[in-house]
């Protein structure tokens, strides 16, 4: 038996879907909106469908942006000879933090996982290597220290070693199996200064 009517356990249903949303968050989560004056409740709705409408990839980067080109990308202070290779958007994120990392990014949009029939071609690999035939001169590896993430490192350092390009690998303040959003500002840190040579 339902204990709320269908409107409620369709928004409740939907919340649910989320990640990181369970059930319980859901009905909170969607009692909180429908007790929302109405006018903030539709200024949340255009936000979410001008966001969708609106982000894209950074044609350099492809990280997720508003702009043809990321503010990264776009800041001619950073060092464009150096890219940090990174799973996703959120490690991106979570770098930029530390702020002290002055190159630029490469977002591959996941990571090999055979297990999961994601390969090289579904991730931004070719993009990637399309960019190092500019004036590249180091190539960071900041991928997730899962089974998936080495599997990816070790992929493209085999890729980029050929070109002449430095490859390093951020060392293991990033604990096994720890994702990168979630791991302080100083383990970060100390992870890209102990980078390897792959």
């Amino acid at each position: 038996m339902d204990l709320y009517s269908g409107h409620i356990n369709k928004l409740i249903e939907e919340l649910a879907a989320l990640p990181g949303i369970g059930h319980k968050s859901a009905q909170r989560l969607a009692f909180h909106l429908i007790n929302m004056p109405k006018a903030r409740v539709e200024r949340l709705a255009q936000t979410i469908v001008s966001a969708k409408e609106n982000v894209r990839y950074c044609k350099e980067c492809y990280t997720l942006t508003d702009q043809d080109v990321c503010p990264v990308c776009a800041n001619q202070r950073r060092d464009h000879a150096t890219i940090m290779v990174v799973e996703n958007t959120r490690d991106l994120a979570a770098y930029e933090k530390t702020g002290k990392y002055i190159g630029v990014y490469h977002v591959l949009h996941g990571a090999i996982s055979p297990m999961l029939g994601i390969g090289p071609g579904d991730i931004k690999l070719k993009e990637l290597m399309q960019r190092l035939e500019g004036d590249v001169q180091e190539v960071i590896i900041a991928t997730n220290s899962s089974l998936e993430g080495e599997t990816t490192a070790m992929y493209i350092s085999k890729l980029v070693k050929p070109t002449g390009i430095r490859v390093t690998r951020i060392a293991s303040g990033v604990p096994v199996g720890g994702d990168l959003e979630y791991i302080d500002e100083v383990t970060l840190l100390r992870a890209l200064e102990g980078r390897v040579e792959l």
